[in-house]
């Protein structure tokens, strides 16, 4: 008969006996045969440019180069919560890169996050947005990176803690949070509606940035498009919690994706030009759809008359083209009244009432009227380097001609002039932060 202590030692280590068969069970993929890197005159050139639009769709060059590195080369740091990651090198390259997978085996990475080895590929690559691709699609990307420069470039090891260096425990991961499959069709609506949410919800991964992420770092169903993280920056709702005074329309959503400016909304800057600077290659189809789809997501439209209000009210808080001009309504706080002189001397020149070239009111702009006054900060600080489609907006860096306390005094007027929504929390030690790591 076995005695009470050694009951109690076999009850301690059944859970440690469960969580390696676990380890086990996760680490079961099999490694896929290695193939000698296939010609690429071997494939067929409408199937590669359509690839190649596909790629471009899901920006893969973004995250798979490193500055001054080779286009899909890999090497990028993406920083996450859990640790920095390195992007994997996905030119031909048989060696460093995948010229030696098959199209199996870059299906199941782009399905299932599984590599050609058999290791779980962690989820920075967004394959639980992937995973809605059709085989033809993936495979015609395939076809793109397969004909693509082979360049012989290894990554660097990832810089995480334990235990999240442990990819078998993405087997886990997986389990909770990647429903695996291609989207489907919703029949109740348009055809043109339906190609946008095929690209919008798979290799556009949108969701992937604009909608807020659990402790285990996957996106918040329940809370899609309403507004996320990324590199630092606050990435508005594209849904009904959109900060937008005016409700974005197809058209307007058509002009920002394919130009990076809509002249009732702004301009795209910080992660969000690299995409739109790719988006603007596309077929007017493809985009056209896409904005068709995230359309649906939006508030109901204003009135005529409710919309002629925002923009009046709009251009009343704009500055006049006059230098000595003061506008009808001066704060008292002395902090708010600071901003006001830093934005007369430094900001006023190019943002008031004039011609075609102005930049959109501030009033009317999701960066003012955010929650969070990350982006305001990184634009004053970086300026914006004009996405392709609007060469002719951009925006210089005041980084290095104003001190915090002009910034702090700037934002906390802008917020408080240009909007009626609160003043931004501890704008100082936002500030700091962006002057530490500039």
């Amino acid at each position: 008969m076995m005695s009470r202590k050694r009951w109690v030692m076999v009850l301690l280590l059944l859970p440690v006996a469960a969580a390696v068969l676990a380890a086990l069970w996760a680490a079961r993929h099999d490694e896929l045969p290695a193939i000698d890197p296939p010609d690429s005159s071997s494939f067929d050139s409408d199937l590669v440019r359509r690839g190649q639009d596909l790629a471009s769709v899901g920006a893969c060059v973004v995250c798979h180069t490193a500055p001054g590195g080779e286009a899909f080369a890999g090497g990028l740091p993406l920083e996450t919560p859990f640790g920095t990651i390195h992007s994997t090198n996905i030119t031909p390259d048989a060696e460093t890169g995948i010229g030696r997978w098959s199209q199996t085996a870059f299906r199941r990475a782009m399905r299932q996050g599984i590599d050609r080895t058999g290791r779980h590929l962690y989820p920075v690559f967004p394959y639980d947005f992937y995973t809605r691709t059709s085989d033809a699609d993936i495979d015609a990307i395939y076809a793109f990176l397969m004909t693509q420069e082979a360049v012989s470039a290894t990554a660097p090891r990832n810089e995480l803690p334990f235990p999240f260096n442990i990819r078998p425990l993405l087997a886990g991961w997986n389990l909770l949070f990647l429903s695996p499959g291609e989207l489907e069709p919703d029949r109740t609506r348009s055809e043109e509606w339906n190609q946008g949410a095929y690209l919008v919800e798979g290799l556009g991964h949108c969701g992937a940035c604009h909608s807020p992420r659990n402790m285990f770092g996957a996106v918040v169903q329940g809370a899609k498009f309403s507004g996320g993280e990324a590199e630092g920056w606050y990435v508005p709702a594209l849904g009904t919690e959109s900060v937008a005074p005016l409700p974005w329309d197809q058209l307007q959503l058509v002009n920002y994706l394919y130009d990076g400016w809509d002249a009732e909304h702004g301009i795209a800057a910080g992660p969000m030009t690299p995409i739109v600077n790719h988006l603007y290659d596309q077929p007017e189809d493809t985009v056209f759809a896409m904005a068709a789809y995230l359309e649906s997501w939006q508030r109901p439209p204003l009135s005529e008359a409710e919309r002629d209000g925002v923009l009046s009210r709009a251009k009343e808080l704009d500055w006049e083209r006059s230098v000595s001009f003061m506008p009808d309504r001066l704060p008292e706080d002395p902090k708010l009244l600071r901003g006001l002189e830093v934005f007369r001397d430094q900001c006023s020149q190019c943002h008031k009432r004039g011609s075609d070239q102005s930049p959109v009111s501030l009033a009317l702009t999701s960066t003012i009227n955010s929650p969070d006054p990350r982006n305001v900060i990184h634009i004053i600080f970086d300026g914006i380097r004009a996405p392709r489609g609007a060469t002719q907006r951009s925006m210089p860096s005041f980084g290095a001609s104003l001190t915090d306390q002009d910034i702090e005094d700037l934002l906390a007027y802008m917020r408080w002039h240009f909007t009626d929504s609160p003043a931004w929390p501890d704008i100082a030690a936002e500030v700091a932060e962006k002057r530490a790591s500039w």
